[in-house]
């Protein structure tokens, strides 16, 4: 149970074991909470005039606002100045499917909505169902202290450098280039882009014309990833350049690091107002990475996960996925349980490894508590796909590897490899690389054929769907049928512990 508060203070009633449930019903256990930002600075931090602006212009009349958990507290109160100053009907976006990075489109279109309006932090990833508004949050950084630390980080002014940053830093960029331009006549900050004609921002904020951009423009190379746009010199490749990220540690830093594992990595700290040198680290990933794509390559059973509903052509590569999951020789099925976890993962200990769908920043999931692996659809390609090779290049976004993408690889001709054999490197057992037809496999009656393993015994062919017979409780049944229609009646009041009726516990 939660108890809002208008101050901002909230009040959970905690659920303990206990022998008394009384007690665990009164007891109350205070937790911090961001509060309320006054009326009067919601326009400078929420930008209300330019939403009220957007609104208005393309006449919406449903208005879906998405948040951002850390920023519920401020919705009503934003709503009530929108709907002050518009005639639009308005809808709040809380505890979205994935992750809060992403537009929850799904979630809005079961309201109706014409529009969406997505506040806080965001991958940019590209959403073409409804027209779209971007909505940054404005957090403060010290400005000299930032510009203090990158001195210290690097003390050669000729470096080539290029300013990455969290959007919710993009409001002092500007001013920090300013700050810095003179002494460092290479340095480039990058620009934020969107995809599609639909989509806006409170912010000067470019319009992307391409898929993703690597060409020649002004004797300058353009990079187009990620949301990010910033210009290289002639002659010059992203490996001349180091990267310096404005924000704290998280899924955006990590996601950057990855993908340009070959630059060196600084980062300042807007809240610790510290800076440090982040590039070791990524080796140690990497190696991490690695492992489980040996683990993808011993797998037989084959989870996909269903991370995203809203980032573009996310059925295009469950497609792709599927088949060369079977091309491989490897059973696949499909999971869309909303936010992951280790408890629902557990729930099928049938599955190998499983492989999740989701934008760039919530793809690379640590999957250390999990009982299986968790991997990537690039690790999974390079599991399955025997013309993709493990190499310098990483890819978190899966629409690149689609047809058509800077980095799709089509896959192996099932003449070249019929039946190629290597070595496990986690078991040190040899594995058979079977390369099935692209055609989708016929049925046969035919039993004079079985397919043999390596030790000359018949190989396990069963299904996931032999484990679940196998299994003790299958399930709810449904019992179509067979069980009485009655009217609905009160059902039990209180908690598991002590319902009303049965009286206080003796224990």
């Amino acid at each position: 149970m939660l108890n809002e508060q208008l101050g901002g203070d909230y009040a959970v009633m905690a659920d303990a074991f206990s022998s008394s449930s009384e007690n665990v019903i009164e007891r109350v256990v205070e937790v911090t909470a961001k509060t309320n930002v006054p009326v009067e600075k919601l326009d400078e931090l929420y930008y209300i005039k330019n939403t009220c602006d957007f609104i208005s212009q393309h006449q919406f009349q449903k208005v879906a606002l998405q948040f951002p958990d850390e920023l519920l507290v401020d919705s009503i109160s934003i709503v009530a100045e929108i709907e002050r100053i518009t005639d639009a009907k308005l809808f709040i976006l809380g505890d979205t499917s994935y992750g809060s990075c992403c537009v929850d489109e799904v979630a809005a279109e079961h309201v109706g909505a014409d529009c969406i309006v997505h506040y806080g932090s965001s991958c940019l990833s590209a959403s073409k169902r409804l027209p779209l508004m971007y909505v940054f949050e404005k957090r403060l950084v010290d400005l000299e202290k930032c510009a203090s630390s990158f001195r210290e980080l690097y003390p050669d002014t000729q470096s080539h450098i290029v300013i990455l940053y969290d959007v919710s830093y993009a409001h002092a960029i500007d001013d920090l280039l300013t700050l810095l331009s003179q002494e460092y006549p290479n340095l480039i900050a990058s620009e934020l882009v969107v995809e599609g004609e639909q989509c806006f921002s409170h912010c000067q904020i470019k319009r992307k014309q391409k898929d993703a951009c690597l060409s020649e423009q002004d004797n300058n190379q353009v990079l187009c990833l990620f949301g990010r746009q910033f210009f290289l010199k002639s002659g010059l490749s992203i490996t001349d350049y180091s990267m310096f990220y404005v924000g704290q540690e998280g899924a955006t830093l990590r996601n950057f690091m990855m993908t340009w594992n070959r630059c060196s990595f600084c980062s300042f700290d807007p809240i610790t107002m510290t800076g440090r040198t982040e590039s070791p680290s990524v080796n140690r990933t990497l190696m991490k990475r690695y492992y489980a794509i040996e683990r993808a390559k011993d797998a037989n059973v084959v989870g996909i996960l269903v991370g995203t509903l809203g980032v573009a052509e996310y059925l295009s590569i469950i497609q792709q996925l599927k088949e060369t999951i079977r091309r491989a020789g490897k059973k696949s099925y499909m999971f869309a349980m909303g936010k992951i976890n280790v408890a629902k993962l557990a729930n099928f200990l049938e599955i190998d490894i499983f492989v999740l769908i989701a934008c760039p920043e919530n793809s690379l999931l640590d999957s250390s508590e999990f009982y299986r692996p968790v991997v990537t659809p690039f690790e999974m390609e390079i599991a399955c796909n025997k013309n993709r090779e493990w190499s310098e290049e990483y890819v978190t976004d899966f629409r690149h590897l689609l047809p058509g993408g800077l980095s799709h690889v089509p896959l192996a001709d099932q003449q070249e490899e019929c039946d190629e054999t290597d070595v496990s490197l986690i078991t040190g057992a040899l594995r058979s690389n079977h390369l099935l037809s692209s055609e989708p496999a016929e049925s046969s009656s035919s039993s004079s054929l079985v397919l043999r393993n390596q030790l000359m015994t018949v190989a396990n062919t069963n299904s996931a769907a032999s484990f679940l017979a196998n299994r003790s409780w299958h399930g709810l049944e449904q019992k179509l049928g067979e069980t009485p229609v009655v009217k609905a009646v009160q059902g039990r009041k209180g908690i598991a512990i002590a319902y009303e009726e049965e009286g206080t516990s003796t224990r």
